[in-house]
């Protein structure tokens, strides 16, 4: 069905003349409609060169955003009155009338032809001489600095923010205060993560703006408006449930009231400010809220924001009884909630470049807007397709429609930068079928950018603003030939034009990524070329899923079950892609390494387009690939020694942490500490090839021991875990048994005299007594006076070698351990584990009676704890002992004989 613009649109040529009616009009729209052209047009329509006119407006502006932020007042205001300046000479009659030769009329005589007065050839349509091209580049000369000055002046603007009032003048005195502050975003928690001996502890973080400040030192109130970031201990919040009903999300400690918040709402807060961090985004200080009490609401959320709110606390309820990866990524995907995304999850998201399906972005309100207009292509043309064609609606109103769509979507799915700039794209091209004008991506894109960036320059500095627009550029510029180019080397259309994409998003995007990974995926372009034939259905049943769930309920479940299939296929892809050994490479961070990277890219890209012309070769660096990826073990082996045959023991190197491996038979190994986080223990159980772990040995609970265990678990058979009986740090203790009674793994508490074999291996725990610490918070023996004190010691036979794994014991135990029954099986031993990371405290009596001939340290990269320390090393060589560190050298693997048949030699190999 036809609208009557696109009867209007129909009635007219290419050229604007009435379509003359002759007989074979009414067979011209089977004719455009299989085409893609303008109905009515007598030829069809030829591309032109790209509309890039917009771009270096939208460039600079961005640029100066960029800088001026952090400019002192008189810097920018400088800038914005010289740019002005400038673009007014630029404007100016006498410039804009300068051109060659004489002003006047013209003389009487034929007209000259060609592209300069008096040149050969014909002249082009529409050409005035080469003084109307310099007046045109003077006029775009004064758009760029306009754009300039206008960027100057708002990022200067918002720069004050930061500095104004007297927010940031008692943040530099740490004052404590009384404030009234209103939410800009949505609460979210802090990821754990491992602080030396502790986690940092879990906070709820809230960007919000000061109202108004009351100091406790005079009591005056004083009007203000600073943006901050709120910082609030979670354990410290009551439970309460929110008035739009949505789940009570869970904190570290139990459900906390404050993540139930929505943006707008107003609180009174008791707080103590303290400054940002230098450099900083977009806070003029940190507002850290002190009491056990929940927020103080004083204001309540907007009509739009409690409408969100209901409708995001919907699709959580409608994705409750999903699978746990569903679960948590069909909110994100959907709404931007990724607050029930593990961080094992996320992970192997980053691990794949397929972090932008994890949560809702651009491409997701490109799917809805392609859903409502039809492929982007036919957009503006009579034969376009989508749910406005189909209802009749004319291109006027499916504007206006498309137009609310954006306003929901953001509202809905929040402000985020690569939602943000998909609206504005989006509201940009919408105006433009409003207006009847050519829709064209690129300057959308640029008028899109150069908006955003005048009414936040704080985009400027996000690198989700910066991969966002790359991503779009390179899909708008470089995937359209690249797809053209797999077209015309025989490859069908929908597959060539979605590697293209992949292809050409991640080229753009890699450098940037570089910056904050430090790593070059090599299952990017697969992956999510994968996962791109799951993100529209998955996109489509959730937002429809969020539609329904209000009226309802049972429909939007079901609705929602459908998108989990999708989902689940994304979550696998990322799962299995990041699983892979050598799914990406290491690569020189900050911008030297996205510099180099940058720099490599367009000389790797003309080789692989000459590669397309000779199969045979393709068919060699796709196998390449695929080795280098997968890395199959014998293969891995034979090339880098590694793991070295006849391995007995494995200090991995994860970092400022513990985490060690003990062969036990093919493919098996018994795990001691598993060291501050689950990549790295993971990688490093993965390229021994362990899939089987007799039993996890937890020497003591301190974070760079035990924050990795979900790495041991994730993919591996188990049996059990072993762990010291003083429970301390009591929040580690029970993150040890949460991830135990998820995977129903029994947890036994190891104490000296202890023994156990499985096949050749065999140990004794040697430390703690028995007496130590035998329940949670019982007073421990006082040769444990604190978790380190606490740590499980073990000698451990292996292929003729004896081996003393310390843990973190400190002097007072390592003195009471050689008093102790076993310390007459302790001398001269094979290896040591030094304990505690090669810390300065160590009793040199134990050294001497163990006489290693190896000592063996796990510390991590210029770790500022300084371990290990000078004077251990020194004093460990004294006594006679190579000294390895894993800071240095990566893992170490330790050997048993000549040729690993355990005939008491000692050897090492480093990875």
């Amino acid at each position: 069905m036809r609208s009557p613009t696109d009867s209007a649109d129909s009635g007219r040529t290419h050229t604007g003349n009435p379509a003359p009616a002759d007989s074979a009009a009414p067979a011209r729209p089977a004719v455009h409609a299989a085409s893609g052209k303008r109905l009515g047009a007598s030829h069809p329509r030829q591309e032109g060169p790209a509309d890039l006119r917009l771009v270096p407006p939208a460039l600079a502006a961005w640029a100066t955003a960029a800088v001026m932020l952090h400019a002192p007042p008189g810097l920018a205001a400088g800038t914005v009155i010289t740019t002005l300046l400038l673009a007014g000479v630029l404007l100016t009659p006498r410039n804009r009338r300068a051109g060659p030769g004489p002003v006047g009329p013209r003389p009487a005589g034929p007209e000259p032809v060609g592209p300069g007065p008096g040149g050969p050839g014909h002249a082009e349509p529409g050409y005035k001489g080469p003084g109307h091209a310099r007046a045109l580049s003077r006029v775009s000369g004064a758009a760029v600095l306009l754009c300039v000055a206008a960027a100057a002046g708002s990022a200067g603007l918002h720069g004050a923010d930061l500095r104004r009032g007297p927010v940031p003048e008692l943040a530099r005195e740490y004052a404590s205060v009384t404030a009234e502050v209103e939410l800009t975003a949505d609460p979210r928690l802090s990821r754990p993560r491992a602080g030396g001996s502790h986690v940092v502890p879990t906070a709820v973080l809230i960007e919000a703006d000061v109202r108004w400040v009351e100091t406790a030192r005079d009591g005056a109130e004083v009007a203000t408006r600073a943006p901050v970031l709120m910082i609030v201990d979670a354990r410290s919040a009551r439970p309460v449930t929110r008035d739009d009903g949505q789940e009570r999300a869970r904190g570290p400690e139990g459900k906390s009231s404050w993540l139930g918040l929505l943006p707008s709402t107003r609180l009174r807060v008791e707080a103590r400010l303290v400054p940002a961090t230098a450099g900083g985004d977009r806070f003029a200080a940190v507002l850290r809220v002190r009491g056990g009490g929940g927020p103080e609401t004083v204001g309540e959320p907007s009509a739009p924001q409690r409408l969100a709110g209901r409708l995001r606390a919907g699709l959580r309820a409608a994705t409750d009884g999903l699978s746990a990866d569903a679960r948590a990524l069909l909110p994100g995907l959907v709404v931007g909630d990724t607050s029930r995304v593990t961080p094992e999850l996320e992970e192997a998201f980053r691990e794949t470049d397929l972090t932008h399906t994890l949560a809702v972005s651009g491409a997701n309100f490109t799917i809805l807007l392609a859903l409502l207009l039809g492929p982007p292509g036919l957009a503006q043309y009579a034969e376009r397709r989508g749910l406005a064609s189909r209802l009749g609606l004319s291109l006027r109103t499916t504007a206006l429609l498309g137009g609310a769509l954006s306003l929901a979507f953001v509202v809905v799915c929040r402000p985020d930068p690569s939602v943000l700039r998909a609206a504005a794209c989006g509201s940009v091209a919408l105006l433009a079928l409003a207006t009847g004008r050519r829709r064209s991506l690129i300057p959308a894109l640029a008028t899109a950018v150069l908006l955003l960036v005048l009414h936040d320059p704080w985009l400027a500095r996000s690198f989700g603003f910066l991969l966002s627009v790359l991503a779009t550029g390179a899909l708008l510029t470089l995937a359209p030939r690249w797809s053209a180019g797999l077209r015309r080397r025989g490859m069908p259309p929908r597959l060539a034009e979605a590697l293209a994409a992949a292809g050409a998003a991640q080229a753009v995007c890699a450098p940037v990524v570089v910056v904050l990974s430090e790593r070059v995926s090599l299952v990017a372009v697969p992956c999510n070329l994968l996962a791109e034939f799951a993100l529209a259905p998955a996109t489509v049943l959730g937002f429809l899923a969020l539609a329904t769930a209000l009226p309802a309920l049972p429909v939007a479940k079901a609705l929602a079950w459908c998108a989990s299939w999708p989902a689940e296929w994304i979550a696998w892809i990322a799962r299995t892609g990041a699983a892979l050994p050598g799914s990406g490479i290491d690569w020189p961070g900050g911008w030297a390494g996205a510099a180099l990277l940058g720099a490599l890219t367009p000389v790797v890209l003309p080789i692989g387009r000459r590669l397309l012309r000779h199969p045979w070769w393709c068919g060699a660096c796709a196998l390449l690939l695929v080795l280098l990826v997968v890395q199959p073990p014998p293969l891995t082996r034979a090339i880098t020694g590694w793991p070295p045959p006849g391995w007995r023991m494995v200090m991995c190197d994860v970092g400022q942490g513990d985490a060690m491996v003990l062969a036990a038979g093919e493919g098996t190994g018994v795990v001691v500490d598993a060291g501050p986080e689950p990549a790295p223990v993971d990688r490093c159980l993965r390229s021994l090839g362990v899939t089987r772990v007799p039993l996890v040995v937890l020497t003591h609970f301190h974070a760079d021991h035990v924050g990795g265990l979900s790495g041991v678990l994730r993919g591996r058979s188990v049996g059990g875990i072993a762990t010291t009986g003083l429970e301390e740090p009591a929040d580690q203790a029970r993150f040890v048994r949460r991830l135990a009674a998820g995977s129903h793994l029994p947890v036994m508490r190891a104490v000296a005299g202890e023994r156990r074999r499985t096949g050749d291996l065999s140990w004794e725990v040697v430390w703690p007594p028995p007496a130590t610490g035998q329940a949670a918070g019982a007073r421990p023996v006082p040769e444990a006076e604190g978790p380190n004190d606490a740590s499980v010691a073990m000698l451990v036979r292996t292929a003729g070698l004896r081996l003393l794994l310390l843990g973190d014991m400190e002097p007072p135990a390592q003195r009471a351990l050689a008093r102790s029954p076993a310390a007459t099986r302790l001398a001269d031993v094979d290896v040591l584990k030094v304990a505690h990371h090669g810390s300065a405290y160590q009793d040199p009596g134990l050294v001497r009676r163990s006489a290693p001939r190896l000592a063996l340290i796990s510390a991590g990269r210029d770790n500022s704890y300084g371990h290990p320390a000078p004077s251990t090393v020194a004093g460990l060589r004294d006594s006679g002992a190579a000294v390895l560190r894993t800071d240095r050298g990566g893992a170490v693997a330790v050997l048993g004989g000549e040729d690993g048949d355990g005939g008491g030699g000692l050897r090492v190999a480093r990875h």
